[in-house]
């Protein structure tokens, strides 16, 4: 490759860097004051952007320079760096809250075997077992009805022609020759 084909993209490339430091100085030149100014979730989200940038020059000079940089130290630095993104990641989208039940067939029964010298509360818990588990039945019901309702898949049109040949009257099988009149 001749040495002038590269010179644009040389050029191009320190204009870029220039740039880049230009727009980048006010955040640099002071990362604490620009910092203190960030509530503390954007704040851990900048240091640990800083390190993975700075890490990330380094790997890449390293690369650069012909080292083997996934066996260097620095390598060991990104994959730390890289964790510490995957916390902040989860400390931003929460897990989804639980929906804690309770099982009142179990609690009544829990209670009624508790209570089984006091005949009035014992014949009332039944009654409350007995109401629960036809409350578990109609609930159960419904979602079996809700699951017939539902449209089956489309028949094939060979099932679909089994169907409708049943419900038709049979014809004779013709033999291949036609009868005249």
């Amino acid at each position: 490759m001749d040495v002038s084909d590269v010179s644009p993209q040389l050029e191009q490339l320190d204009l870029d860097l220039t740039t880049l430091q230009e727009v980048l100085q006010p955040l640099l030149s002071d990362v604490g004051d620009v910092s203190s100014k960030m509530p503390l979730l954007d704040k851990a989200k900048l240091y640990v952007l800083v390190c993975y940038t700075i890490e990330s020059l380094i790997f890449s000079s390293l690369r650069l320079n012909g080292v083997d940089a996934k066996n260097h130290p620095v390598f060991t630095e990104l994959a730390r760096v890289r964790q510490y993104f995957e916390k902040i990641q989860k400390l931003e989208t929460p897990p989804a809250e639980r929906e804690n039940t309770v099982n009142t067939e179990a609690v009544a029964r829990f209670v009624r075997n508790d209570l089984a010298d006091n005949k009035d509360i014992k014949n009332k818990l039944t009654e409350l077992i007995a109401r629960e588990k036809a409350k578990a039945e109609a609930k159960a019901a419904a979602a079996a009805s809700s699951d017939k309702k539902r449209p089956a898949e489309e028949p094939t049109p060979e099932a679909r022609s089994e169907e409708v040949g049943d419900k038709l009257p049979k014809r004779p099988k013709r033999d291949g020759s036609r009868k005249k009149k």
